[in-house]
């Protein structure tokens, strides 16, 4: 048997084992139970459960950010469910999720790949500096595939941009752009240039319009 600790008790009758864990108010689990002498461990066992349960969870986790979610597009799909297909893929890219693109063609759809094809471009220029292209569209069988993934450094700067509009912090105009927004006054005279100035012409007398 081997202790809460981790130390090793050593061979103990089952029953005088199940009184020790109780005593500890703990649990008696056997964690080695093909060896020649059963090996247990007291233990918490509601602990012991949560741990293995996140880790689970946490596995579960990474296996599915490796593994492209798959959205799929017809070859005349109307602009209703484009949009919303291309929602689930923004969706996606945001998890920071890797999205397989599949275009399925039916019938005489075949002889026109081409509208398949225009779809991912306009995909991928809907979606801009998001994402990066991992495999680019490539026909198998009925199906024309395309993988993207989520651009990293896009997605830092999002981030950053989201944090400076939260804080409040408004960056400061650049020296130039300060600059033009003062209006221009003008030339400005000093005191002696203005006495210096001459004076305004006098206006010429009326003429008499009894005269001559």
């Amino acid at each position: 048997m081997v202790g809460a600790d981790g130390a090793q008790i050593g061979v103990v009758a089952t029953q005088a084992a199940l009184r020790q864990a109780q005593e500890l108010d703990l649990d008696l689990g056997e964690v080695a139970p093909q060896a020649n002498a059963p090996v247990c461990r007291i233990m918490d066992y509601g602990e012991l459960k949560y741990e293995r349960d996140i880790r689970q969870k946490e596995a579960r986790t990474q296996q599915s950010r490796h593994e492209p979610k798959d959205i799929q597009f017809r070859p005349k799909i109307d602009p209703h469910d484009y949009a919303t297909k291309k929602g689930h893929v923004v969706r996606f890219l945001r998890v920071g999720a890797k999205v397989k693109i599949t275009i399925m063609f039916r019938g005489r759809e075949m002889a026109h790949t081409e509208l398949g094809r225009k779809i991912l471009d306009r995909l991928v220029e809907d979606l801009g500096e998001m994402i990066v292209v991992e495999m680019m569209p490539k026909q198998e069988g009925r199906n024309m595939i395309m993988v993207i993934a989520p651009n990293k450094r896009y997605q830092e700067q999002q981030a950053k941009e989201a944090a400076r509009l939260a804080s409040g912090v408004v960056p400061e105009p650049a020296p130039e752009a300060a600059l033009a927004a003062v209006p221009d006054p003008g030339p400005v005279l000093d005191e002696g240039t203005a006495n210096s100035r001459e004076p305004d012409a006098e206006p010429a007398p009326a003429s008499d319009a009894n005269e001559g």
